[in-house]
């Protein structure tokens, strides 16, 4: 069959939004393109169709809605400018994802080329000139020749599956090493239940100078962290909520609190936090912000954002009979 023959020849239908979820499938980073229309304003939209051309010469490309109210003001530009956004600008993102607000209010840019605006804390930025562009069904296809770039030590904020993502590498493999095998049932540093006691010991004594300064045991630490959460609570609610962790709390622990002034005894035997336990620990929480930060130091915030995803995850699937440790949202307001 000839290759008219072949384009001649009926095709099946295809469903959009089909077709759509599966080319969610493909991970993507996200960028912002940017450049100034003819009239000197900024002009800039969120983009996952970036792609490379060649390196030599150095080309990238990227497809543009052909009715995008921005497209005339690509379409007349000479250059325009490609940001890789870090995992940390995904509100950045949603804001020039949107139509009719001014995208650029109060971000800080520098000029590049041609007065095109540059965005700061993205993970990579290319400053191109329009080499040519293409039809592309409902798209424009705009291919860039690369006359500057930056690249930033940051992790990339990616997209998949209609929502964004974490990238995080893998480490590369080393050649296995021939080890003596386990018994059956041993315990093992790979066990999950030693790694998160491990880790929770280790941060936990980071954080006990802090405590100790403040004439607070552990115990302490524990019950001012759930009063913290702003609702008032009996003994039992206490004891039911720290026994998950193999602690009691009894009525003369609270008292004690009471006596130092961290906690506040109101009516019907329930305690809350006083101004000074609150102030303690907002005192205490940057304390244990620090502490995590000083422990994630060898950690992109990519393969720290999914860690926690995955303990929120372990937490969910392991909860049997909890008692509620958050208070629950209070119901939407009528008036909307």
């Amino acid at each position: 069959m000839s290759e008219l023959e072949i384009l001649a020849a009926p095709r099946p239908a295809v469903d959009p939004r089909a077709f759509r979820n599966a080319l969610g499938s493909f991970t993507t980073g996200v960028t912002i393109v940017t450049t100034r229309d003819a009239q000197g304003r900024d002009v800039g939209l969120t983009v996952n169709s970036f792609n490379s051309v060649s390196l030599e010469p150095p080309l990238v490309l990227w497809s543009l809605a052909r009715n995008s109210a921005s497209l005339e003001a690509f379409v007349e530009a000479e250059y325009f400018a490609v940001h890789i956004l870090g995992a940390q600008q995904e509100q950045l993102s949603n804001r020039f994802a949107q139509r009719g607000i001014e995208k650029f209010a109060g971000v800080e840019v520098a000029r590049g080329l041609g007065g095109v605006p540059l965005l700061p804390g993205c993970a990579a930025r290319f400053e191109c000139r329009t080499a040519y562009r293409h039809e592309g069904g409902d798209h424009e296809i705009f291919v860039g020749e690369v006359l500057s770039f930056e690249h930033f030590d940051q992790a990339p904020l990616v997209f998949q599956q209609g929502g964004y993502a974490v990238a995080v590498k893998k480490p590369r493999r080393a050649q296995p090493v021939a080890t003596p095998e386990s018994p059956e049932g041993s315990f093992s540093r790979n066990a999950l239940i030693y790694l998160l006691g491990s880790a929770h010991a280790m941060l936990l004594s980071l954080l006990r100078p802090a405590l100790q300064a403040r004439a607070l045991a552990d115990d302490d630490y524990f019950v001012l962290n759930v009063l913290s959460l702003g609702e008032a609570r009996t003994v039992a609610e206490l004891d039911a909520l720290m026994a998950l962790a193999g602690r009691r709390v009894e009525a003369r622990r609270l008292q004690s609190l009471v006596a130092a002034g961290w906690v506040l005894a109101l009516p019907g035997a329930r305690f809350r936090l006083s101004d000074t336990g609150v102030r303690t620990m907002v005192e205490l929480a940057a304390v244990a912000k620090g502490v995590e930060e000083d422990a994630l130091q060898q950690i992109d915030y990519s393969e720290a954002h999914l860690l926690k995803h995955l303990l929120k995850r372990v937490i969910r699937n392991t909860a049997r009979d909890v008692p509620a440790l958050w208070p629950a949202p209070a119901a939407p307001s009528s008036d909307g």
